[in-house]
């Protein structure tokens, strides 16, 4: 197990193998008075990683522990290409629940999380309490636009990873958090990382007539000027599940980094009972 530092706010990062893949993740101090709180479980963005939480860390260990985890293929944990599709990134979260002994946490998966969380949430509905997504594709027929869409569906060769991930994020991030996230996909780590957006289509096919059945409320946070028409997806999946409350930010794809106290306040409001009022 490794162990440094993080930069900003957040706590240490440590790798644990799960499933034999080096899995990255930061967890929180538990204290006393949180011991029986309800755990969040933070799933990063692409073409992220777990750091694109540090401007809501703060507010959200303030009341929950927190564990914040690099799935297999983003961020820095290890790869596996079988594992490279939502649903089968699927499976692999809830061997992640079990690992850390969590009981019903509240998952937010925004990005690349949110098909693979509502592939789970329909394969176990008691495995969380509630799941948070959005910013992801998630519907079918899948609708999705611009740079993103190229990604998707063209042969694009072998991509420069981190001309890529430096289109995709913002230029005011601290310069150790986007050299993190170049790193994340530098060399072949993209190219392994465009596995999982491709199957998309074929992945959303499957889950398309599976959300009628999903009974884990599910808050879903969208940026009204998504430049990748993702706020779109957010209104249909929201018409599609049973028990879903839509919040929209005016801002870009990003929430948790682009209006981060906004994303962090509807995550806490959420996790401290209004995700009751939706089942």
């Amino acid at each position: 197990m490794r162990v440094r530092v993080l930069l900003g706010p957040m706590d240490e990062e440590r790798f644990d193998v799960i499933d034999d893949l080096g899995i990255r993740f930061v967890a929180s101090p538990v204290s006393r008075g949180d011991r029986e709180a309800e755990t969040l479980l933070l799933l990063s963005p692409w073409p992220e990683s777990l750091y694109a939480y540090a401007p809501t860390w703060p507010a959200l260990v303030a009341d929950h522990p927190v564990i914040a985890v690099d799935l297999p293929g983003f961020g820095r944990s290890e790869a596996r290409a079988e594992l490279m599709s939502p649903h089968v990134m699927g499976e692999f979260i809830t061997h992640l629940v079990d690992h850390f002994g969590l009981e019903q946490p509240h998952a937010v998966g925004p990005d690349v999380g949110t098909a693979a969380l509502l592939f789970a949430a329909a394969a176990q509905p008691d495995l969380f309490r509630s799941v948070v997504v959005g910013a992801g594709a998630a519907t079918h027929p899948m609708a999705i636009e611009g740079e993103l869409r190229t990604l998707v569906e063209d042969d694009i060769g072998q991509p420069d990873g981190r001309a890529v991930v430096a289109s995709f994020v913002g230029d005011d991030l601290p310069g150790a958090v986007r050299d993190d996230y170049a790193a994340s996909y530098s060399g072949d780590r993209f190219a392994g990382s465009l596995a999982y957006l491709r199957s998309y289509p074929a992945d959303l096919a499957t889950l398309d007539p599976l959300l009628g059945s999903i009974r884990t409320p599910v808050q879903i946070i969208a940026g009204r000027d998504d430049p990748y028409g993702l706020a779109r997806d957010a209104e249909v999946l929201n018409e599609k599940l049973p028990a879903s409350r839509l919040d929209v930010l005016d801002c870009g794809h990003a929430p948790w980094e682009e209006q981060p106290g906004n994303f962090a306040a509807i995550v806490s409001d959420w996790v401290d009972g209004s995700y009751l009022g939706v089942r």
